[in-house]
């Protein structure tokens, strides 16, 4: 058997290629939209993909089904319950696809999603299973939410009641030593206490999976509903994408370089300009009106969140990054990038006029501003998940999560002093960059964040 699993850092992914080298037939499950590592890592091995399988319909990224299919000819299969606009197979509870000496077999493990599927493989060198692959059913310290707009036409206490019916007839059953495959691990909003291990067993979940300790479904209904992250709002636009037929993603492509001057006359015709920059790059001079998410954290995650799905994109990238720039937005399903700016830093060192620089303050500078005025003259934004803001926040601060912000933004005054922080500065520079393009007049981030400013506050 062959088995990889391959695991994208910027998304917390898990994804996977299963061969039989007997046969030299493999599957891929849950695959990202840029395919090129499967089809490299099956021509080295002798491979055929003849199968593409998705646990099901994912909400956080745009899946590869499409352009793997189209790159090998293979079958698209979900569980029975999925319908789709392209032609797909449906996978029945207890079906067994046998590549050779391998053999996956398929459990139905609704609860995330009313369509879910879980995997068990089995290596053939024994008739207990290798290990399963759970999607978002069961993760590494987790299970997976049932709240999500995935599941639209359904309520998420009949989803976790489904998710309970699933967790312990089908996949605690498993023998103790089969190893636990997910589909994501720590920083996913699919779940709220991801373990940084991206796999295990069945037994060590057994003994130390909050969520599958000896409860009654209706405790759990209580227990997994409960003090879930506000999930960004590009999810519901990829959960509908992912099930129909749309473009297929050209990963070696790099959109066309622009002159500032078509970059401004596209950001006036409605295009959102995306500078991927350092944000401490982007504070000492960007395009005005330009949206800063660094390419060196979440960036697709973030993006999404402050952009609306369908916009038009030019990005702002350092020189040679404008192919990832613009594939990692593809993965959540961001695929109208129009152009990036060319020479960036020389066009706008000759464009003075273009240029905009940000407000960063520090925890001392933003103490004096708050002695100096009323506190209440000050508008602070708290841009952390609910989970963060629980254990503290800055006095007055009102909680916006990042991945609400749009949608929070007229509920703020745009005209008064503003004050954005994170944890450590990331997303902040990103809400205080989609504040100042929305129109507030007077925004900074805090450099350093809440850590920042509680290790002010245990100094003094």
């Amino acid at each position: 058997m062959i088995f990889e699993q391959h695991y994208l850092d910027c998304l917390s992914q898990a994804s996977y290629l299963i061969g039989d080298t007997t046969t030299g037939r493999a599957v891929v499950v849950d695959p990202r939209r840029d395919i090129s590592t499967y089809l490299e890592s099956a021509a080295e091995h002798g491979l055929t993909i003849d199968l593409v399988v998705e646990t099901h319909f994912h909400a956080d990224f745009l899946s590869g089904h499409l352009e793997l299919a189209a790159a090998s000819g293979a079958e698209i299969a979900y569980g029975a319950a999925a319908e789709t606009e392209f032609e797909s197979r449906k996978l029945a509870d207890g079906e067994r696809i046998e590549l050779g000496e391998v053999v996956l077999e398929v459990l139905h493990t609704p609860g995330h999603t009313p369509e879910s599927i879980s995997v068990v493989v089995y290596d053939g060198s024994s008739p207990a299973p290798y290990g399963v692959l759970t999607g978002d059913a069961l993760f590494i310290g987790d299970v997976g939410r049932p709240d999500l707009l995935s599941s639209k036409g359904v309520t998420s206490e009949e989803l976790a009641g489904q998710l309970y019916d699933s967790l312990h007839d089908k996949l605690l059953v498993l023998p103790d030593t089969t190893r636990v495959y997910p589909a994501h691990g720590a920083g996913s909003a699919c779940g709220k206490s991801l373990s940084t291990d991206t796999w295990s067993t069945i037994g060590d979940q057994r003994l130390t999976n909050y969520a599958v300790q000896p409860m009654d479904k209706e405790t759990f209904v209580s227990v997994v509903t409960d003090g879930q992250s506000a999930p960004p709002a590009y999810f519901s636009f990829d959960a509908v994408r992912n099930r129909e037929l749309h473009e297929i993603l050209d990963e070696t492509s790099r959109p066309p370089a622009l002159r500032l001057a078509e970059v401004v006359r596209r950001q006036r015709a409605g295009a959102v300009v995306l500078d991927t920059r350092d944000a401490n790059e982007f504070a000492t001079g960007h395009l005005v009106g330009s949206i800063n998410v660094g390419l060196g954290g979440r960036y697709a995650e973030y993006a999404g969140g402050v952009i609306q799905p369908g916009a038009r994109i030019v990005l702002v990238t350092d020189p040679g990054l404008e192919v990832e720039a613009k594939n990692r937005l593809a993965r959540i399903g961001f695929d109208r990038v129009v152009g990036y700016l060319a020479d960036p830093l020389e066009a706008l060192e000759q464009h003075p006029d273009d240029v905009a620089r940000s407000s960063r303050l520090t925890v001392q500078e933003l103490t004096t501003r708050l002695a100096e005025r009323d506190p209440t003259d000050v508008q602070i934004v708290d841009v952390r998940q609910p989970g963060e803001t629980a254990h503290g926040m800055i006095p007055g601060a009102t909680p916006i999560p990042l991945t609400r912000l749009n949608e929070r933004l007229p509920a703020l005054d745009a005209s008064k002093p503003t004050v954005v922080y994170c944890a450590g500065g990331y997303r902040s520079s990103i809400a205080a960059s989609r504040m100042t393009a929305a129109g507030f007049t007077d925004v900074s981030d805090l450099l350093g964040g809440y850590t920042a400013w509680t290790q002010a506050q245990d100094a003094t």
